[in-house]
């Protein structure tokens, strides 16, 4: 159990600040449900990626469709630092949430445009060139999302319940995912294939627009943060900071952080991407053209939305617990599991149903671990002053290099060797970085934010003293 002094006791120094718990829990909302909109186009693209997008964009690239199609979606991790770099010092200058409506309104928009791109029957090469610019239009907008959202969240919660605020944005996360593979597989299960091809697969990307609406009021009615809020009280001037004096900032004074939050952002992110996106195309397509016991669209689809439901049913529990017992135990247990299970979950997936059931159940369980925890753990490697900028640059650059592009590496790797195990010792190599990462990394639990006064929720502090009458006193005692 951590020793984790009352959050509105004073200090002499720094007087706790207090958000009222209903302000809390609409920050919270306008976060997580933000993120719904961003993260349902990239479930929409990795379920439809084997068996629709392929053929309806690269119709006559046989075995290399899938690689094509998936080098689409990889393609947005390309753009990913330009957005944080963008995004995130704007963030840190002119606040959190003007920054996160912009990017919401950008994703939504190209998840729209995704939806009406005509086929490669239409007009050829054309089709599969807007497919890969309008991925790196979404790309550039997902590189100020998720950090400003992580940051909001943050900067939101009380310092002993932040781990289990947190974990609400990856309940956005996975429900934008659940949601892209529900629409899928609806669209797939209700459709003639000619029917799904010509128009069909179009439908799921059309319900981007009202996601991405109530994202976006969700947001506008919103406050800034607390913490931000005291920075600009403090140093106005930050508002007028360059680009490359943040940059310096992050690089030279948090280097260590740097480091330490992209280890753990490359191992949480492999295992993410890889069951998220490389599985349903292996599953589906993959095993089948090697002579394995692969599964049919709408099986692999449930499956994935089976695991991530399991998955959305226990990690606001999770991250409640990393608040009583620190967040690196939990990592840690990830980077392990990942390390122990890496391979055997690949293998599995190899076994008909009850194998893959058990090698998703592997994967998802060292996902949740990684998934619960982190976002409350990254934003606090940075101080208040370049807190968005250095996520945005961090986690941008660690996911556009080393685990966006995971499943294109391992379906290229796949598809030039024919060996199927790929995947696993991509898991496999995620934990020993993660393993790495937590042995540097402080523990953040129940301590306020850098840069910020300790910060406590009006549901965390104690009820009012009343008179022998029972009238409230309106000055209680210390």
């Amino acid at each position: 159990m951590i020793d984790q002094p009352h959050p509105w006791r004073r200090d002499g120094v720094r007087p706790p600040a207090v958000e009222g718990e209903y302000v809390l829990r609409r920050a919270t909302a306008a976060a997580a449900v933000g993120n719904v909109a961003e993260w349902y186009d990239f479930g929409l693209y990795s379920y439809l990626a084997g068996t629709v997008l392929s053929r309806v964009f690269f119709p006559d690239a046989g075995p290399w469709a899938a690689v094509y199609t998936l080098g689409a979606f990889a393609a947005a991790f390309v753009m990913r630092p330009l957005g944080g770099l963008v995004f995130g010092p704007l963030g840190d200058r002119i606040g959190r949430t003007r920054v996160l409506s912009a990017t919401v309104v950008l994703m939504a928009a190209a998840t729209l445009l995704l939806g009406l791109v005509p086929g490669h029957g239409t007009i050829g090469v054309a089709a599969p060139v807007l497919v890969l610019v309008i991925r790196m239009l979404q790309g550039f907008s997902a590189g100020g999302e998720y950090t400003g959202a992580l940051t909001l969240i943050a900067e939101y919660a009380p310092d002993r319940r932040r781990g289990f605020f947190g974990s609400w944005l990856e309940f956005g996360t996975l429900s934008g995912y659940t949601l892209g593979a529900g629409a899928s597989a609806l669209v797939i299960a209700l459709l003639p294939d000619d029917a799904l091809l010509s128009w069909g697969w179009r439908l799921p990307f059309m319900l981007a627009l009202p996601l991405g609406i109530t994202g976006i009021y969700l947001r506008l009615r919103l406050e800034d943060t607390p913490a931000f809020r005291q920075l600009m009280d403090r140093s106005p001037a930050v508002a007028g900071m360059p680009l490359r004096r943040a940059l310096t900032i992050v690089l030279v004074r948090y280097r260590r952080g740097v480091l330490v939050a992209g280890g753990l952002v490359v191992a949480w992110n492999v295992a993410n991407y890889v069951m998220t996106s490389y599985v349903p195309t292996y599953l589906t397509s993959t095993l089948v053209e090697y002579g394995e016991a692969g599964t049919g669209t709408a099986a692999a689809t449930g499956l994935q939305v089976a695991v991530m439901l399991t998955m959305l049913a226990t990690i606001t529990t999770v991250g409640r617990l990393s608040d009583r017992i620190g967040r690196r135990p939990v990592l840690l247990t990830g980077s392990t599991a990942l390390v122990v299970t890496g391979l055997p979950a690949v293998w599995l997936l190899r076994q008909g149903l009850l194998g893959q059931i058990g090698g998703l159940a592997l994967m998802g369980a060292c996902l949740l671990c990684f998934a619960a925890v982190a976002p409350s753990t990254l934003p606090a490697v940075f101080p208040t002053l370049v807190r968005y900028g250095g996520l945005a640059l961090t986690f941008n650059v660690a996911v556009s290099v080393f685990a966006g592009t995971s499943p294109t590496a391992i379906a290229a790797l796949t598809a030039s060797t024919g060996y199927l195990d790929w995947a696993g010792w991509f898991l496999v190599a995620a934990g020993v970085i993660g393993l790495v990462s937590v042995a540097f990394l402080e523990e953040s639990a129940g301590h306020p934010l850098a840069g910020a006064r300790p910060l406590a929720s009006s549901a965390d502090l104690p009820p009012p003293e009343r008179s022998p009458d029972g009238v409230f006193l309106e000055h209680p005692r210390d």
